[in-house]
């Protein structure tokens, strides 16, 4: 695998004005400049006839098959979430799709305990997993984004231990399980963070600093992905409700942090390149197309992990392994 490493990245977003409730902060980003590529969101290509489907009536934990018969080139969200099949998935790195292609992505279980068929195509959720399950799966990416498997055990781990923090617990380890138990609060949080016209990416702040942003090239695009990332967002500021916001000038030095940070650049698993972005206290991904930044997720992280990336989560593997794990 060929690969280049720079730390030249450009962020063509600004920030508009913050929204703060009940010490939650959402601050929405807004495109410098016009888009250039064509795509459509997975939400819009679904209704056309695109498939996610298990890759054969094995399956594979670490990778999907998506078939897109429509005419238009397709963005399937880093971390957004497909359920159905044997257990239910969420993307492990952005992909973009190109029109009349077949390809397998590879993927991460959010379904630890289910390994057998509920439908014959996933479909898609509505909803990505809180930031720290994506942090996790993120900081054990870098040197093999591609690779399937390689963070399923991160992933695991992470939402076990979300679980553990809100004390609940799926019948089948299901991280979709805890946000609809949790659904009433966060719908009534992120009430308060409607998208804006023309926005085309969010930062979150809760509990006196910054946790994560993302972002599109595209606000169409944005558009139907802001209620799937922010349910997210809201289950990790739950327990952050009430306490301290991300003070005045966060978000600024957040963003010059992510433009500033290293950018590895290597094989997408579709179109483009993908990008890997470590910097101080900052960990992410994004997905380049002839010069254009298509995508870009980024993490703040506070700790530091065996490759030498900052980490945040670190939990003890279970004792038992789960029964889907021996598939990976």
């Amino acid at each position: 695998m060929t690969t280049r490493t720079t730390n030249e990245m450009g962020l063509p977003l600004q920030a508009g004005d913050t929204v703060t409730h009940r010490g939650i902060s959402v601050t929405p980003l807004f495109p410098t400049t016009d888009p250039v590529a064509q795509y459509v969101s997975l939400a819009t290509a679904a209704a056309q006839g695109f498939t996610v489907k298990e890759v054969d009536d094995d399956g594979s934990v670490g990778e999907l098959l998506v078939t897109n018969p429509t005419p238009h080139r397709v963005l399937l969200y880093d971390g957004e979430e497909v359920l159905g099949a044997k257990q239910n998935r969420i993307i492990n790195m952005a992909v973009l799709v190109e029109a009349g292609a077949t390809l397998g992505v590879p993927v991460s279980c959010v379904e630890a305990g289910r390994w057998n068929w509920q439908t014959d195509e996933f479909t898609r959720a509505g909803r990505a997993p809180s930031p720290d399950v994506r942090r996790a799966k993120a900081e054990h990416m870098r040197e093999a984004p591609t690779r399937r498997g390689v963070a399923q055990s991160a992933v695991w781990d992470a939402v076990e231990l979300k679980e553990m923090q809100h004390g609940f617990s799926s019948p089948t380890s299901s991280h979709g399980d805890l946000i609809e138990q949790q659904r009433p609060q966060i719908e009534e949080l992120a009430r308060a963070f409607a998208p804006q016209p023309g926005q085309c990416g969010m930062v979150l702040g809760m509990d006196g600093r910054i946790s994560c942003m993302d972002a599109v090239s595209r606000p169409d695009v944005w558009a139907d992905l802001h209620q799937a990332l922010l349910t997210g967002y809201m289950l990790d500021a739950l327990p952050a409700v009430g306490r301290a916001p991300a003070p005045d000038g966060a978000v600024g030095e957040f963003l010059a942090a992510v433009a500033g940070a290293t950018r590895t650049a290597g094989p997408a698993a579709g179109l483009g390149t993908d990008l890997r972005l470590a910097g101080d206290r900052v960990v992410g991904s994004g997905l380049d197309l002839d010069g254009e930044l298509l995508q870009v997720t980024a993490f703040v992280s506070d700790g530091t992990g065996d490759d030498g990336l900052e980490v945040s989560i670190s939990v003890s593997p279970p004792r038992i392994a789960r029964p889907s794990r021996r598939r990976v």
